[in-house]
């Protein structure tokens, strides 16, 4: 078969599925790219759901990731609206839910995740309960507000989805409360001072956080709901929003037979166990060479960036995945900026800028090995951050801390008294 005859089929178009489609053309992929995604929509940048995509009344179809003229330029056939619904390894094709039928020679995931909606008595009866995942989504709360934006909000959970979503809530107008069930919010994922200033920075803003908050039920009575609590409080909501985590989209995968471990278990160029499918995005669990571990990341940095490696691997060049992962939040007119994996880190040291609004940083260290840096409206520290844990220089935390040090990486590194 010779390369131009050869097909591509790519399942899932967000940053991920895209990404890849584009790279493969830029590489020198001369055959066939199918692009399959069960989302109507062309696909779009998904970070600014949650915040300008919300409070912004403006179509969808403004922020594309690349316009149709694009896909038609580079020969990628774009199919919309349609869901796969079955990996058949052994005969190298899919089958659509129509029951058609897609053969290939290389089969790219990237299915991503879809958001978690527990089952909590009553929920179901409620009209508008919403999670955040698509634009459908964002349209839904949009239509649920209508004209009259001063509603009350219910936001289940308290990580950086749900904190994004009530803080553009807040904006349009709406009566937020957020619930947390962990004892402060971004728990998992941040040391107990950034929670304290989010936590902070919501009441500021009349968002009513609440930590340690079971929900166990929704009461509807007269069209009213409240959402019921463990400690027997409620809270009444026009709408409900789920922010309670996702579930990773690996049933293809399994179908197909591939090894599942926390997601889709890919090696360094986004190879799966089977050598012609290959797994990108969200949905993966791969290899980081410089945390030496296996993680699973939700961010578009690592989707992009496992997207070229595996298309340049598609095409025959010797390439691996080896990217310090970054993420990034926006609430109010507050900016989170993230380098690094701040797991198991045993110690942090805070930076504090002398600026009138707030602008610091934590670094999280593991003993002197930094790990991770969280920057507050700071993206020196982000930078500076980024530059320490690649070259794993150390760092004096003395001076780090010691907002009178001028901050620059050559004024922050360690030197011992043999130096």
């Amino acid at each position: 078969m010779s390369d131009s005859q050869q097909k591509c089929v790519v399942i899932g178009a967000s940053h991920a599925g895209v990404n890849l489609a584009f790279a493969l053309r830029k590489e020198g992929w001369e055959g066939q790219i199918i692009l399959y995604d069960a989302d109507p929509e062309l696909p779009y940048h998904r970070p600014p759901l949650s915040k300008t995509y919300l409070t912004n009344e403006e179509g969808m179809s403004a922020t594309p990731l690349k316009s149709l003229e694009s896909y038609e330029r580079d020969n990628i056939l774009l199919k919309l609206g349609v869901k796969v619904a079955l990996v058949n390894a052994e005969e190298k094709e899919i089958v659509l839910e129509d029951s058609s039928v897609q053969a290939y020679d290389k089969l790219v995931l990237a299915t991503g995740a879809r958001p978690i909606v527990p089952p909590i008595p009553g929920l179901a009866n409620v009209k508008n309960v919403f999670p955040l995942r698509t634009v459908a989504d964002v349209e839904g709360i949009r239509n649920a507000l209508g004209d009259n934006p001063n509603k009350s909000v219910v936001v289940i959970g308290g990580g950086y989805i749900g904190l994004e979503i009530a803080a553009s809530l807040n904006k349009l107008g709406s009566k937020v409360t957020v619930l947390e069930r962990e004892e402060r919010i971004l728990a998992r994922v941040t040391a107990p001072e950034m929670s304290d200033f989010f936590h902070q920075l919501h009441v500021e803003n009349d968002v009513e956080v609440l930590t340690g908050k079971n929900v166990t039920s929704v009461a509807t009575e007269n069209a009213k709901n409240n959402v019921v609590c463990s400690d027997g409080s409620t809270y009444p909501a026009d709408i409900i929003i789920i922010g309670v985590g996702i579930h990773i989209n690996t049933e293809l995968a399994e179908q197909a037979g591939l090894t599942i471990e926390n997601g889709i278990k890919v090696d360094a160029t986004a190879r799966t166990s089977d050598k012609d499918i290959y797994a990108i995005g969200d949905c993966t669990f791969h290899h980081n060479p410089h945390y030496d571990r296996y993680v699973r990341l939700e961010s578009v940095q690592n989707a992009v960036d496992q997207a070229k490696v595996a298309a340049a691997t598609i095409c025959g060049k010797q390439v691996i995945y080896d990217a310090i992962p970054w993420f990034w939040s926006d609430q109010y007119d507050v900016k989170l900026q993230i380098v690094g994996l701040s797991e198991s880190y045993d110690n942090i040291v805070i930076r504090k800028e002398k600026k009138d609004q707030p602008c610091f940083s934590i670094w999280y260290f593991s003993g002197d090995e930094l790990l991770s840096v969280d920057a507050i409206n700071n993206a020196k520290a982000y930078v500076v951050g980024t530059k320490f844990i690649k070259t794993n220089q150390s760092i004096d935390k003395v001076k780090l801390a010691d907002n009178a040090v001028e901050f620059k990486p050559n004024n922050l590194i360690f030197k011992s008294n043999n130096d």
